[in-house]
């Protein structure tokens, strides 16, 4: 047995010190319910997935309810591109008709604008879960409030993508080159609300899986891939006429958003939270 712990205590203004028995459990302090909710736990997968699953379905549903204002989106978009004009970064239109005339590129852009921005996230929250089940729910948190507030800017800001626009001329890639899989263009468009540019999530979740993987992943390749895919993705999102600039600094306003709700719900960024939790956590 190791030395004994003291204990100290002060009685009228005298201060003795008692040995106390090391053996002598000391409870730990009693969690609120507000902790023990924001406390990070092992995620369950069957929660999970349904989670995911409802939280899609509810953002397809309300974003396909917003009104599509046609008349006031592309006044909005005719504005944006004159502020983008005035700014000197409207290049879209340039970068949109010089890609197009490389067929396998522009192809091949399409077919990345309509099937990586599910694949990548999903697989990224694959990773954490399996990987770092203690980070899960705080970076998750992050990306479904992402998507909330996105969905105000598109009630408050309806925006027609540059593809749609009247006053000036953009190549809808997809109809040119009739590839599948865009919600955007095609028999797809009339069940998906066609003006709601603004922001782009395909920047906000692109940019949420390569701050992701950059912060969490060890391997280097991994960090790297991390960052290309976003900057990959706004190439993406100009060159197929889907997104103006400032569509993607809204995503990133944002993420911003999303990883400012989590942090003040967890306590702390969710790449210092503990990598493994207990099972009963």
């Amino acid at each position: 047995m190791g030395a004994p712990i003291a204990r100290t205590t002060e009685e009228a203004g005298v201060t003795t010190v008692a040995p106390v028995d090391e053996r002598t459990v000391v409870p730990a302090p009693r969690r609120t319910v507000s902790q023990r909710i924001r406390a990070p736990r092992r995620p369950r997968i069957w929660f999970e997935i349904t989670l995911i699953a409802v939280s899609y379905w509810t953002y397809s549903m309300i974003r396909n309810a917003v009104p599509e204002q046609e008349a006031q989106a592309l006044r909005n978009a005719d504005w944006l591109w004159e502020v983008e004009r005035a700014l000197g970064i409207a290049v879209e239109q340039s970068l949109n008709h010089t890609v197009n005339s490389v067929t396998w590129l522009i192809v091949t852009m399409n077919y990345y604008y309509a099937t990586l921005h599910f694949i990548v996230t999903i697989g990224v929250l694959v990773w954490l879960y399996r990987r770092h089940p203690g980070r899960y729910a705080a970076t998750r948190t992050v990306l479904f409030a992402t998507t909330a507030v996105a969905l105000l800017g598109y009630y408050l800001y309806p925006l027609a993508p540059p593809r749609l626009m009247e006053s000036v001329h953009f190549i809808d890639t997809v109809k040119v080159h009739g590839t599948w899989g865009s919600m955007a263009s095609g028999n797809m468009a009339n069940v998906s609300n066609q003006y709601a540019a603004m922001p782009s999530m395909h920047i906000g979740w692109s940019v949420w899986c390569g701050i992701t993987l950059a912060l969490l992943a060890a391997p280097l390749w991994v960090k790297i891939l991390g960052w290309l895919y976003p900057a990959l993705t706004l190439v993406v999102i100009v060159c197929t006429a889907n997104h103006f600039w400032l569509d993607a600094v809204g995503g990133l306003v944002c993420l911003g958003i999303g990883f400012a709700i989590s942090c003040a719900w967890y306590g702390a960024p969710a790449h210092r939270l503990p990598r493994l939790v207990p099972a009963s956590s």
